[in-house]
């Protein structure tokens, strides 16, 4: 399952400070908005919290979401591959339209797992991940949000 308008490359890091100087002079044009979160997710395990630094880091159209994972309760971020260098790659992420609901109903009838997931509801920027890699290599990330909130998003 691909869908949605690609815009986000994630990867993962030990450091937020080391990955964003990995970024310096290849295009970045400003500092990146970093955050820490306590990220509660739904999975098919139940409802867990991540706690993650997390930095955006526009470079043209592109996002390079950076991940520093603190706690991993479901092992999603501890099992992408290094690389040997201090960013390893985990997923893509698309933007979806149309409705969250007719998303999910997409993405858990199809063949590969849906591993979490949020939706605080209303207007809330939502995601989903799919686990892809016996396909692809990687994760597939999607979000859905609204104009105004992608507008913010590309603002960052």
């Amino acid at each position: 399952m691909i869908e949605g308008k690609f815009y986000q490359l994630g990867y993962i890091c030990d450091s937020i400070e080391e990955g964003i100087a990995q970024l310096r002079g290849r295009g970045m044009t400003h500092e990146p908005h970093t955050i820490e979160v306590d990220q509660p997710v739904d999975s098919p395990a139940g409802e867990v919290i991540n706690k993650l630094r997390l930095a955006f880091v526009w470079i043209g159209d592109v996002q390079y979401e950076l991940i520093q994972p603190v706690t991993d309760p479901l092992g999603i971020y501890a099992n992408c591959q290094s690389n040997g260098g201090p960013l390893r790659f985990h997923q893509i992420c698309m933007r979806i339209e149309g409705t969250w609901e007719g998303f999910l109903e997409r993405a858990k009838a199809q063949d590969l797992p849906l591993v979490m997931w949020r939706d605080m509801g209303g207007d809330n920027l939502k995601f989903a991940y799919i686990d892809a890699r016996s396909t692809l290599g990687h994760y597939l990330e999607y979000t859905w949000m609204t104009d105004a909130a992608w507008d913010q998003i590309r603002g960052m």
